[in-house]
């Protein structure tokens, strides 16, 4: 089968590809896209996110697992806990597996961890509010039962397992790219001056949104009686504004740089990463130039042998045929 289409899947070349999947896929892709062009307002470059991704992206995955599998009422056997292919990621394992690449990266690799979190944030919330719409062709994320007739229509509901629910996935997937619009602007302004004001905002803002949209969820994850999902967004919340409230006291004390006063310091690392990216190019061009000037002066030796091999020959020949004459006379 080259091609075939299903509710939640498609093949193709014989391989099943769910919608859910590729729709997180093209969020993660898209995600690391949006970090490269941001970079620069961190004084960053394209190629620290590309790194960063090999850190963040694989360690994403394995919390969004790890996290639904802790809490999911279903006994997962070893073999299960692998299946990410059959659904069952949660955001936020995602979000703590990323946060952990990410310490882990400018660990390593000597960043900034606000600065990189800042660049992130409006990445992390594109990701999400792609990776929501794969909620609806997985079935999953869906709100609580809807009785009322009237009120089974779709975007505000829709079709789980043949009962009507609130379209809780839909709702979260647009308050997200609300909120990735926000911190696209916010992360360009000059008056939003402080480090960490960028994730900071994140917090505040997806932890809202999440905490009244887990309150419709039907399929939620529990600790006890408690959603811990809807949890862990208060706890956002509160992080968040402990965050820019830090933040502020920090630079109004002279504890820390300004965002404003940061910028000449960035813009110079980004002119010295660039000049350096334009001498790498020159020199790879000089080499290549090179490498072409040297096949070319092979090419001649070899052709100019050639020529003197058949100026040999014919030579060779004429002198047998000489010697031949002399002999005949």
């Amino acid at each position: 089968m080259l091609f075939g289409f299903t509710d939640h899947s498609f093949f193709l070349f014989g391989a099943e590809i769910t919608y859910y999947g590729l729709l997180i896929a093209i969020g993660m892709a898209l995600g690391v896209y949006v970090a490269c062009k941001n970079a620069k307002l961190r004084g960053l470059t394209s190629d620290d996110f590309i790194i960063a991704a090999c850190y963040v992206l694989p360690l994403a995955i394995i919390g969004a697992r790890l996290y639904y599998v802790i809490f999911s009422d279903h006994s997962y056997s070893f073999g299960e806990i692998f299946r990410i292919w059959d659904g069952g990621l949660a955001v936020y394992g995602g979000v703590i597996g990323g946060a952990i690449g990410v310490a882990l990266f400018c660990l390593i690799h000597k960043k900034n961890f606000l600065d990189v979190a800042d660049v992130i944030a409006p990445s992390l919330i594109l990701g999400q509010a792609i990776g929501r719409i794969g909620c609806y062709f997985a079935g999953c994320c869906y709100g609580i039962e809807v009785t009322d007739p009237n009120l089974m229509w779709f975007p505000l509901s829709t079709v789980i397992n043949g009962e009507w629910h609130l379209s809780t996935f839909f709702y979260e997937s647009i308050w997200n790219f609300i909120v990735f619009a926000i911190l696209m602007v916010l992360l360009r302004k000059d008056k939003y001056r402080y480090r960490g004001s960028s994730i900071a905002m994140y917090f505040i803002l997806y932890g809202i949104g999440r905490a009244w949209i887990e309150a419709l969820r039907g399929d939620s994850l529990y600790l006890g009686s408690i959603k811990v999902s809807q949890l862990l967004s208060i706890l956002l919340i509160i992080g968040g504004v402990i965050l820019i409230f830090t933040s502020f006291m920090l630079v109004k004390y002279k504890k820390a740089k300004s965002v404003a006063e940061l910028k000449p310091i960035w813009a110079e690392r980004i002119a010295n990463y660039e000049q350096k990216e334009r001498e790498k190019e020159q020199q790879r061009k000089e080499k290549k130039a090179l490498k072409k000037q040297q096949r070319e002066e092979e090419k001649q030796k070899k052709l100019a042998s050639k020529k003197q091999e058949v100026a040999d020959n014919k030579k060779s020949e004429t002198d047998e045929v000489s010697k031949d004459d002399e002999k005949k006379k």
